[in-house]
């Protein structure tokens, strides 16, 4: 069975557009909230001497055994239910309509942003790993699988999740990125990695903006950089859906698309 979409006509002036968010980006009254529990991680031995905040939202619904896991990067922007992703309330919305399967979400900031995110290396992916996740097992059961362990990301905390889960397929096997900073990444390995290394069971969710930065120059154009990440994945293979947009870098549009993205990927 097809899907027809809506006719929507396409903004001639794209210098300012924005998206309308959907009703899974709404709280409801007849969906039940999660819980959240929130700390402080300031003994990290990836990245010593720094400090950063931490959530992990449960739904309502959870059953007993492993759940499947979300970690986001930025964690305050994707949890703050008055900013663009309002990720609880997606997560919460989706669990209770039975478009996703009980899930935990995973909030985690930055302690040193770009140090953190924009680097080509595995660091950040054996943080999650190791330092992360086991803290989130002491709050709700997740699932060690792969499969049932995702990766979201906006600008650098995009690349992050990406590099995260290339590094890292045995432990990540899911990943969204937003309006992803590859250019930011020293010598933009990406397209060279998907091409050069053996294809990885990865299930790969990209979006970005037609006027993200630099969309018309030669150098550090991200809308560039992400077309030619998508475009050695789909070469490759991989499971992979890019979805182009008409807005700037900022979160808009991928936290419109948010709740679809997230369907897409346990579809």
């Amino acid at each position: 069975m097809g899907h027809r979409v809506p006719f929507s006509s396409l903004p001639i002036d794209q210098s300012e557009v924005a998206y309308d968010h959907g009703p899974y980006s709404v709280p409801r009254p007849d969906v039940a909230r999660g819980r959240t529990t929130q700390w402080k991680l300031s003994d990290s031995r990836a990245y010593p001497g720094t400090s950063r905040e931490m959530s992990v939202h449960v739904p309502a619904s959870a059953p007993a055994g492993p759940l499947p896991v979300i970690v986001f990067q930025d964690g305050a922007d994707f949890l703050d239910p008055g900013d663009e992703m309002r990720a609880a309330v997606v997560l919460d919305n989706l669990v209770a309509d039975g478009a996703i399967p009980p899930a935990v979400g995973v909030f985690v900031d930055p302690g040193n942003r770009n140090a953190e995110y924009d680097a080509a290396d595995a660091t950040y992916a054996g943080f999650l790993v190791d330092e992360v996740l086991p803290r989130v097992s002491e709050v709700a059961p997740i699932s060690d699988r792969p499969q049932d362990r995702a990766l979201c990301g906006f600008s650098s905390g995009g690349n992050a999740s990406f590099t995260a889960v290339w590094h890292r397929p045995d432990a990540f096997g899911k990943v969204i990125g937003l309006s992803s900073s590859f250019p930011q990444v020293h010598g933009t390995p990406f397209p060279q990695w998907i091409v050069d290394e053996p294809v990885r069971d990865l299930r790969i969710f990209l979006q970005v903006g037609h006027r993200d930065l630099g969309w018309d120059e030669p150098n550090d154009n991200w809308l560039a950089a992400n077309l030619e990440v998508g475009a050695a994945l789909l070469r490759r293979g991989y499971d992979v859906r890019l979805v182009v947009g008409d807005g700037g870098h900022d979160g808009n549009h991928g936290g419109v698309l948010l709740p679809d993205a997230l369907r897409w990927l346990w579809r």
